[in-house]
């Protein structure tokens, strides 16, 4: 017997949770669909994404999300952010600014570059200042630029 997650995050949805979870597994290594359907719309959708235990009910439209609750993903490099970036806002999703967009879902996302959190984390704190400030000019960070403006060029 599969050991069941004691916790996960929980993302209600009006419905087509099982074909937002099933799109979200596809973009990113260690993610898999627990739920099986027998073609019908399950309440709840349990799922794994990058080894990340997630869930999504399909509880109508009582509820919407909002920007108060992300998922972040950390990528190592600049294809891989382009690639999630353009794949999350595909068939109606919304770029927002420094990292942030919106699914087609409404879930919020925040596709983080790991040279970004290095660049805001070292110890050189002007260095750090200029890349934050790069950074809230963006939408799609931009990996060149943010080095360019941690370097003061």
């Amino acid at each position: 017997m599969e050991e069941k997650h004691k916790v996960r995050t929980c993302l209600w949805f009006e419905s087509e949770g099982l074909e937002a979870a099933r799109y979200y597994v596809s973009l990113l290594p260690n993610s898999f669909v627990e739920t099986e359907s027998d073609g019908g719309t399950p309440l709840v959708v349990e799922f794994t994404l990058a080894g990340t235990p997630y869930q999504i009910l399909n509880g109508g439209p009582h509820f919407k999300l909002t920007e108060a609750a992300s998922i972040s993903v950390l990528t190592k490099d600049q294809d891989e952010t382009d690639r999630l970036w353009e794949a999350l806002i595909a068939g109606g999703g919304a770029e927002s600014m420094c990292g942030w967009l919106k699914d087609r879902w409404g879930v919020s996302w925040q596709i983080v570059p790991e040279a970004l959190v290095d660049a805001l984390g070292a110890r050189d704190r002007d260095a750090a200042a200029r890349a934050q400030a790069a950074m809230m000019e963006m939408q799609r960070i931009d990996i060149a630029k943010i080095d360019a403006a941690f370097r003061g060029a």
